[in-house]
C-alpha cells in the first residue's frame, strides 16, 4: 500500500465535492454514445486526412486512462470494453472547460464528442469538441509503468486487473468468444442447449466430494451438482437425441492451478454414437476452436510446443501404465504388486491400497507428465468407470477416453452405461466403498436406475473443462488466470487504500498533433 493514498484520496474526495459545487453530478447519468473505440480504430485504421475529415463528430464514453499537459493543449487516452483511443483537448476549442478538462483524475469517466483526426505520430485521435463528466474515481489507479503486478491483489480484485492490463482483459474477450464458438459448434450439428438443476438431492455423475446445503421449506438438505449427467441423461431417456449444457459445477476438493472449487464444463450426449464418435467430433471441435480464435492449430503452451492437427494419438490405459513401471501390469495386476512397482518409481502409495485406488495415484505421478501432445488415453479399467459400457472384446475394460494437452487432463467421455440391471449393480459396487469411507465414491441413485428402466438409446458423452481449455488457447499457468473471480482465503482485513501512487492525473502520452 502506498503511503501517499490515503492522501491522494481525500483529494479525490475534495474533487467530488468541487464537482457538486459546480452544479455537475459526480456520478453521472446516461450519454449518447455513438461509437466505441476498438470498432472506431478498426473502421478508421487505415483512412485518410479527407476521410476523417468527412467522418462527423463522434461521441465516445469511457474512463480516463492517461494524461498528459502541454500548456494550452492536452492529450488524454479514453478506454471503454472494446479498447483505448485517444483525445486531444485544446484551450482555444474548450474555453473555460479546457481547466475542468484536466482537472479529471485517471480513472474518472467521462464522454467525449469530437471530431477525428491523425497525430504526427499516426495515432487516430479524437480532437475534443465538448466533453461530460460522466463518474469520479474515489481511488487512483495504480501507476501505468508499475501496474498491478501482485498476483493475489489481481484475483482479488480482478475490476483494477482488468482496467489497467490489458493481457488480463484478452483473455476473458477470448473465453466469451469459446463459449460462443461451442455453442454455434453444436448447435449447427443438432445439439439442443438446455439447463439442469444446480441443486440436487443426490450429487451423481463424478467420484468427487459435494457442497451441501439445507432447504428450509422441504426441509431437506440439497448438494451443488458435481455434474450434470445423470439428469442430461435422463432428458436422452425422454427422446433428446443431442443435448448440451454449459455448465457451472462445484466440487469441494482442494484448490490448485489446475483446480477451482466452482467451475465451468461443456457436457454434450449424443444417442446412436459411441466413444468413437466423440474423439472425432472432439479433434473437430478443438481444430476449430483454435482456427477461429487464434487462426492457426499450432500453439505453445509454457514450454511446450503443440499441435491440434488430428488424428491425435491414442493411448491405452494400462499399456500407458506398463511402459511408465517398467513392468507388465494389466487389470488384473495386485494392489501389492502395484505398491512394489510405484515404489521402485518413487510413488508411495497407502500401505493397503487396492489396484482400483492405485491405478490413478500411479497414473497421475508417472503417466500424465509425458501426455504434451493431444492424446487419448482409452480403455479404462471398468473399477474406475462405473457410469460407462464395457468394451465387447474384454469387459475388464469400458469404451472410455480422457484426453490429455500439454499434461493436463480436458476432457473426459465415454459409451454410457444404458443397461439398469449392470447399472444398478455398479451402484451397489460404490455404495460399498462408500461405507468403506471413501467419500468420493458414486451415490445410489434410484431414480436414475428408474429412468434408465424406462430404455435409453445407445448413447455416448463427454465433458470437456472449459477453464482448463481457455488456459489452453491464452498460454496461462494457472486456472485463476481464465476465471474472472476465483476463490481464495478470505482477507485478513481491508485496507483503505492499496493502490499504487497516482500520477497526479498525467502521464506522458504517445504522441503529439
Amino acid at each position: 500500500m502506498s503511503e501517499q493514498a490515503p492522501g491522494r484520496e481525500v483529494h479525490r474526495r475534495q474533487k467530488l465535492e468541487a464537482l457538486r459545487a459546480r452544479g455537475v453530478d459526480p456520478f453521472g447519468t446516461r450519454y449518447p454514445v455513438t461509437h466505441w473505440a476498438g470498432p472506431l480504430a478498426a473502421r478508421l485504421g487505415g483512412a485518410g486526412e479527407d476521410e476523417l475529415k468527412g467522418f462527423g463528430p463522434v461521441c465516445v464514453a469511457g474512463r480516463i486512462v492517461s494524461m498528459r499537459h502541454h500548456g494550452k493543449t492536452c492529450f488524454a487516452h479514453l478506454q471503454d470494453y472494446t479498447g483505448r483511443i485517444q483525445l486531444y483537448a485544446r484551450a482555444d476549442q474548450l474555453g473555460d472547460d479546457f481547466a475542468h478538462f484536466t482537472d479529471v483524475d485517471l480513472g474518472d469517466f467521462v464522454g467525449v464528442t469530437g471530431d477525428m483526426l491523425r497525430t504526427r505520430t499516426g495515432e487516430l485521435t479524437i480532437a475534443v469538441k465538448s466533453f461530460t463528466f460522466l463518474g469520479k474515481s474515489l481511488r487512483p489507479l495504480p501507476e501505468k509503468w508499475h501496474g498491478l503486478k501482485d498476483v493475489e491483489t489481481r484475483y482479488r480484485r480482478r475490476y483494477v486487473d482488468l482496467i489497467v492490463n490489458p493481457a488480463s482483459r484478452a483473455v476473458f474477450l477470448l473465453r466469451s468468444r469459446l463459449i460462443k464458438a461451442i455453442r454455434e459448434f453444436l448447435d449447427a450439428r443438432g445439439f439442443l442447449e438446455v439447463e439442469t438443476p444446480m441443486m440436487q438431492p443426490i450429487p451423481g455423475g463424478a467420484a468427487a466430494r459435494p457442497f451441501v446445503t439445507h432447504h428450509n421449506a422441504l426441509d431437506v438438505d440439497l448438494y451443488l451438482r458435481i455434474a450434470p449427467e445423470l439428469y442430461l441423461k435422463r432428458l436422452v431417456v425422454a427422446g433428446y437425441d443431442r443435448v448440451y449444457e454449459l455448465n457451472r459445477t462445484f466440487r469441494n476438493e482442494g484448490m490448485s492451478t489446475q483446480h477451482n472449487p466452482e467451475f465451468t464444463m461443456l457436457e454434450f450426449y449424443q444417442a446412436y454414437a459411441d466413444v468413437g464418435d466423440l474423439m472425432e467430433l472432439t479433434e473437430t471441435l478443438l481444430l476449430h476452436l483454435a482456427q477461429t480464435l487464434l487462426g492457426r492449430t499450432r500453439m505453445t503452451y509454457q514450454e511446450h510446443e503443440l499441435d491440434l492437427t488430428p488424428p491425435w494419438r491414442r493411448l491405452p490405459f494400462f499399456a500407458a501404465l506398463t511402459q511408465a513401471l517398467g513392468a507388465e501390469v494389466g487389470p488384473e495386476t495386485p494392489g501389492r504388486r502395484l505398491r512394489e512397482l510405484g515404489a521402485a518409481r518413487g510413488v508411495e502409495l497407502a500401505a493397503a491400497a487396492e489396484r482400483w485406488e492405485a491405478w490413478p495415484e500411479l497414473f497421475e505421478s508417472l503417466v500424465e507428465p509425458t501426455l504434451v501432445q493431444p492424446t487419448f488415453v482409452v480403455d479404462f479399467p471398468v473399477e474406475l468407470s462405473p457410469l460407462s459400457k464395457r468394451k465387447r472384446d474384454d469387459p475388464r475394460l469400458v469404451d472410455r477416453f480422457e484426453l490429455f494437452v500439454a499434461q493436463g487432463e480436458i476432457a473426459n467421455a465415454y459409451t454410457e452405461l444404458n443397461d439398469p440391471i449392470e447399472q444398478r449393480e455398479r451402484f451397489l459396487q460404490q455404495a460399498a466403498r462408500r461405507e468403506g469411507g471413501d467419500d468420493e465414491a458414486h451415490w445410489f441413485d434410484e431414480d436414475f436406475i428408474r429412468a434408465l428402466e424406462y430404455g435409453m438409446p445407445p448413447t455416448a458423452g463427454e465433458g470437456i473443462g472449459i477453464d482448463r481449455l481457455v488456459m489452453l488457447l491464452t498460454n496461462q499457468p494457472s486456472i485463476r488466470e481464465v476465471i474472472l473471480f476465483p476463490h481464495l482465503r478470505p482477507e485478513a482485513g481491508l485496507a483503505p487504500e492499496d493502490a499504487e501512487p497516482d500520477s497526479g492525473g498525467a502521464e506522458p502520452a504517445p504522441g503529439d498533433p
